[in-house]
């Protein structure tokens, strides 16, 4: 079954169950899917999908950092919740050894030896950490290896 299959499935049985705020949750993740789809003029694919929902955690993130110093627990916690729905569809994350291992199969790939190459390695990253780790930390680390 494809994520957006089991969007849909998921937001009848929330629905049924009255589970107000996992209805809403999955309702904005339509919507943005459906967005993104319009605006691109063709269907997502579990990948696209995947990219989606990185955006959305990492746009959650940052409202809860501003909730936080705006001292609203509240919206924090709202936030912190629609993360929680949103990783529910996330493939299993990656440690850090399997991140690593990633990493290095991908500057052997792609031959890469100094900062000018850096976009052909995190070309060859992105579709395998895709929902599965965090980008910025894995482009960090990449910069460090051929920096």
């Amino acid at each position: 079954m494809s994520i957006k299959e089991r969007l849909n499935v998921d937001v009848k049985t929330a629905l049924k169950g009255g589970d107000k705020e996992r209805v809403g949750v999955i309702r904005q993740i339509l919507a943005a899917i459906k967005q993104v789809e319009v605006d691109t003029r063709k269907d997502q694919d579990d990948a696209g999908i995947l990219s989606i929902f990185d955006k959305m955690v990492k746009q959650r993130r940052e409202s809860i950092e501003q909730f936080a110093a705006a001292n609203r627990t509240d919206l924090v916690d709202k936030e912190s919740y629609e993360i929680d729905v949103i990783q529910g569809y996330l493939p299993k994350a990656l440690g850090e050894q399997e991140i690593a291992a990633l990493i290095e199969a991908a500057l052997a790939e792609s031959g890469a030896k100094t900062m000018k190459d850096m976009a052909k390695v995190m070309a060859i990253l992105k579709p395998q950490i895709a929902g599965r780790g965090d980008f910025g930390a894995v482009s960090g680390i990449v910069k460090k290896r051929l920096g």
